[in-house]
């Protein structure tokens, strides 16, 4: 171990320990503004670039960047810099969270000491405003739940049975299906309007023509953060040492050609066009201090979905759109805390019959939605089907996306004082090519 390093621990570790029962303990020499989503408990992962030079792996604070290559060419972490000078977390999340986990924690160190190394050698910094931020893992493969009550509820009450919601599975099973995993792209990225079938009530055959119930889906992912072979299992008791950290997900929905194509074997074009994603990734153990009790489940869940303790999580979240003539306005207000299935019981679910896990997979959320309309996570429930207009900032009015609207959804948790965000994941819709 590095000396340096060593002194650090030592001088540290009682703060940092303490931290679990004070929030308010830590105190950064970092200059952070008052509302930052990366404070010093906050410390996520993610990958970016300045100009031309290649991609590496870095640590928000504030509005910096900290180069994780740059602290292991001194000597600061325990880990190569190998690692931190790829175009992916992939290989640096495979080491598992007994690394990966000191590696947060001792930047932590370094971002408290009064006589930090770190102060000598500003190269490590970068500002975020002169880095790009990219996809911060390779995804294998991605799955998308179903696993908010209200939004389902919602669905069901729009499109088959308002007495009788939910399908008779819901409550016993977390719904989800197997998406696209190259079409997820970072924030940022524009996408096309998508083209497919579609079929009108009122028409006897369907026609081929763009998007014009074009969605977003107020989604959050969690990214898997340990591989299992093909026929392992994993239990709820488990489950968050699979669980590496969560991003802000919107898993973008053409409402209208999924109508045509959903039945009998479920989503496809009308999903598969892009999905976006946040490029920063809060630990799961950033959260703990977070977690609550999740909603009540009746009736009672099969033993393997069975699990103790807290395992929801209180994260406010927000839907903002704008267009070219219109400033942003917030049409959604949600929580991640409302979700009827927790991620615990999504991948024990999902790998009960054996399937294997990989590094960097994504899963995600399902449509987050509360219990008023405010807290609506789709145009499909705020528009109500396209019933209810609603409008922008200038006056115009909306059912669903048109070309040239902007989406972007933040999210943060904040607990005495403390907040701990994912900043934002945004895109804009570009007429069809």
């Amino acid at each position: 171990m590095n000396v340096t390093l060593s002194a650090i621990e030592g001088k540290v570790v009682s703060i940092i320990n303490e931290t679990t029962r004070n929030l308010t303990t830590l105190k950064t020499w970092v200059s952070i503004p008052d509302d930052s989503d990366f404070s010093i408990y906050n410390l996520p992962f993610g990958i970016f670039s300045v100009g031309e030079n290649e991609l590496k792996a870095g640590i928000a604070i504030g509005e910096q960047i900290v180069a994780l290559s740059a602290l292991a060419t001194l000597g600061l972490l325990e880990v190569d810099a190998s690692y931190f000078k790829q175009s992916t977390l992939n290989d640096f999340i495979s080491l598992g969270k007994s690394i990966t986990n000191k590696v947060r924690l001792d930047v932590q160190r370094l971002l408290v000491l009064e006589n930090s190394p770190l102060k000598n050698h500003p190269e490590v910094f970068v500002s975020q405003s002169d880095a790009k931020m990219h996809l911060p893992v390779h995804v294998g493969d991605y799955t998308d739940f179903y696993s908010s009550i209200e939004h389902a509820t919602n669905v069901g009450k729009m499109f088959r049975d308002p007495e009788n919601a939910l399908l008779p599975n819901w409550r016993h099973i977390p719904v989800g299906y197997h998406g696209r995993a190259s079409s997820i792209v970072v924030s940022g990225t524009n996408i096309n309007r998508p083209m497919g079938q579609v079929k009108p009530n009122s028409e006897e055959l369907p026609s081929f023509k763009p998007s014009e119930n074009l969605d977003f889906e107020l989604e959050m992912g969690f990214v898997v953060g340990k591989s299992t072979e093909l026929g392992e299992r994993v239990s709820t008791k488990n489950a968050a040492e699979h669980i590496f950290g969560l991003v802000l997900f919107n898993d973008w929905s053409a409402r209208d050609i999924q109508k045509w194509e959903y039945v009998p074997l479920g989503p496809f074009l009308g999903k598969s066009f892009a999905s976006s994603m946040s490029p920063w990734i809060v630990t799961l153990e950033a959260l703990e201090p977070f977690k609550v009790q999740g909603p009540e489940q009746k009736p009672e869940v099969l033993s393997y979905l069975q699990y103790e303790g807290e395992h929801n999580y209180d994260i406010q979240l927000e839907v903002g759109m704008s267009s070219p003539n219109s400033d942003e306005r917030i049409i959604s207000n949600s929580n991640f805390k409302y979700m009827y299935w927790n991620m615990m019981q999504q991948l024990a679910h999902h790998t009960v019959n054996g399937c294997n896990l990989n590094v960097g997979d994504v899963m995600a959320s399902g449509t987050i939605s509360g219990k008023d309309e405010s807290s609506f996570g789709s145009l499909l429930e705020i528009s109500w089907g396209g019933k209810k207009p609603f409008e922008l900032s200038d006056g115009s009015t909306r059912t669903f996306i048109e070309d040239n609207d902007t989406i972007t959804m933040r999210g943060f948790a904040e607990k005495d004082g403390i907040k701990v965000g994912f900043g934002e994941v945004s895109g804009t819709i570009l007429p069809s090519k």
